[in-house]
């Protein structure tokens, strides 16, 4: 199948000003089911991973790389027939080097959330450096998962996850304890170094999200208080050490129960922008704060949607003055995938809608990313009764 153009002349809706975008549809046609898609513009490569599934009776974990304007024969990283597979909890990777580090989930137990998080290190030529070993080494059957990964500067990766070893336990009240956030090292041989535990209440299941600042990596993730107050939290490590953790912004949301639905967090030029989504007042609400002291402290939060916010955000740098947010809405007309530019000054242009979209769970999470002037954009949708994945571009310059 042919590139084709796709012009987008998007119209004026209930007063929003649109703009018009000239997005590129990247032909992406593999055989069953294809979902689960992470996509990662790192080292110079765009690379993309997603699970394709076989009736149910066996997944694979698939990675490609954009070359030559198009996805290159995909290699597989993994394969099971006892796999956790789910829309909100999907398979990371990283690329640092030659080395790709790519993570999937294995039931441990028949209990539904009861499962591992399993990693793969090889090189990007296919050949096998450690396979299938556990990330986390607590042994307990219990939920681990909601990876993020990121490259080191020293040729090997940063891995954050939630782990839910403690929740096998009561409370004096007699509820089970709450799920944890964790860190570790993995080397270029597969060792994982430096395990630790960065807080020790957060939301169940909602996505992580990692960055490696100019002193340190700084995870961003959903917290969980007493008062079950999930407000998005930040963790710096300084020096070797981990600071306590601490609001982005305090929106004191409360909700008794999980909204799966994760920040995003991306660092450039001694710059953080933190993309989430909230509820304030019961308006649904996309985020955007930038930190110019990596971390210590936010500006005040950017609203990004116009209309009720779904959320699913992702967001990266388009230069070192503005960002994209990716984030999905709604309105009487239907569901749209988004995607707007803000500078660091806090100018927020007009959207530019994707495409219209599943507000559902089967869309997953949409991915973002730059990559040689172009912005990319992949998702998941359903045809003839399967799940596929959605690619497409545009260039940077005419947004």
């Amino acid at each position: 199948m042919k590139n084709f153009f796709l012009f987008l002349f998007l119209i004026t809706v209930l007063s929003c000003t649109t703009k018009d975008a000239l997005i590129e549809e990247i032909p992406f046609s593999y055989e069953n089911s294809n979902a689960q898609p992470s996509l990662v513009s790192n080292n110079g490569s765009l690379s993309l991973s997603w699970i394709s599934s076989i009736e149910k009776k066996e997944a694979i974990l698939n990675f490609s790389q954009f070359k030559n304007g198009r996805w290159i024969e995909p290699k597989k990283i993994a394969s099971g027939s006892d796999w956790f597979v789910n829309w909100a909890d999907f398979p990371a990777h990283s690329i640092n080097g030659d080395l790709i580090l790519s993570s999937y989930l294995k039931k441990s137990a028949s209990g539904t959330y009861t499962y591992d998080v399993v990693m793969s290190l090889q090189k990007l030529s296919g050949e096998k450096i450690k396979e299938d070993f556990v990330l986390h080494t607590d042994g307990i059957k219990a939920e681990h998962g909601f990876v993020s990964i990121i490259p080191n500067d020293s040729k090997g990766f940063f891995v954050t996850w939630l782990d839910g070893r403690n929740t096998i336990d009561k409370e004096l009240e007699g509820h089970n304890k709450p799920m944890t956030i964790r860190f570790a090292e993995i080397n270029k041989n597969g060792d994982i170094v430096n395990e630790s535990e960065i807080d020790s209440a957060t939301c169940d299941c909602c996505q992580t999200s990692i960055a490696s600042a100019s002193n340190g990596p700084i995870v961003v993730y959903r917290d969980r208080s007493k008062k079950e107050v999930r407000d998005i939290y930040i963790a710096r490590k300084i020096n070797g050490l981990w600071e306590s953790p601490k609001p982005v912004n305090e929106d004191g949301w409360i909700i008794n129960g999980c909204p799966v639905n994760g920040p995003k967090a991306v660092f450039n030029s001694n710059t953080l922008a933190v993309s989430w989504f909230t509820v304030s007042n019961e308006k649904p609400i996309v985020n955007l704060s930038f930190s110019k002291s990596s971390g210590a402290s936010f500006n005040k939060p950017i609203k990004i949607n116009d209309y009720d916010a779904i959320g699913r955000v992702d967001v990266a740098f388009l230069n070192s003055k503005e960002v994209l947010v990716s984030y999905i809405e709604g309105n009487d007309l239907g569901t749209f995938l988004k995607i707007k530019k803000v500078s660091l000054d806090g100018i927020v242009s007009a959207p530019i809608t994707i495409s219209e979209i599943e507000g559902g769970r089967n869309t997953g999470v949409p991915q973002l990313e730059v990559f040689n002037d172009e912005i990319f954009i992949v998702w998941t949708f359903s045809e003839e009764g399967k799940n596929q994945l959605k690619s497409v571009k545009l260039n940077s310059r005419n947004i």
